[in-house]
């Protein structure tokens, strides 16, 4: 087992500056190469702190600001116009940073990509759900309408 300290988010392991045990093979071949974890030190305990100030930042002010955008988020179907064949898929699949520019695009505000989890990949025209984190206890479901480009 290896001891890291996250550097980003990681789904299903952690948030950015939790310190997290995984088999040495995740941390040698996935995690540390990536960017999203570095080896834990005596040291790299002084991180901690920063990477945890700057993940607080970057989180939504407060619970009612987080609440306020689920309402937001919940209430409103995000249209999503991509690229499609005759039978209505895909030509690739739709990506998180496509889901968060077309949030932004409808003026709801502004959503980091790596908040958004989709249950499986988006392949086909129709409508799809999208999970967006907004805080560690704060979950918002949006609904998505991909269409055909013209």
């Amino acid at each position: 087992m290896s001891k890291l300290i996250l550097t980003h988010e990681v789904s299903g392991l952690g948030s950015a500056g939790d310190v997290v045990d995984v088999k040495n093979g995740y941390a040698r071949n996935f995690l540390i190469p990536q960017g999203y974890a570095i080896a834990w030190t005596r040291g790299g305990e002084k991180q901690v702190e920063q990477i945890r100030s700057a993940r607080v930042a970057r989180e939504h002010a407060t619970i009612e600001e987080a609440q306020d955008l689920k309402l937001k988020l919940e209430a409103t179907k995000v249209k999503l116009a991509v690229k499609a064949g005759a039978e209505g898929r895909l030509f690739g699949s739709v990506k998180t940073g496509d889901i968060a520019d077309a949030v932004q695009a409808a003026g709801i505000g502004s959503i980091d990509k790596r908040k958004i989890e989709l249950g499986a990949p988006i392949k086909s025209v129709g409508v799809h759900e999208a999970t967006i984190r907004l805080r560690d206890d704060i979950n918002a479901t949006i609904t998505l309408q991909v269409v055909a480009a013209k």
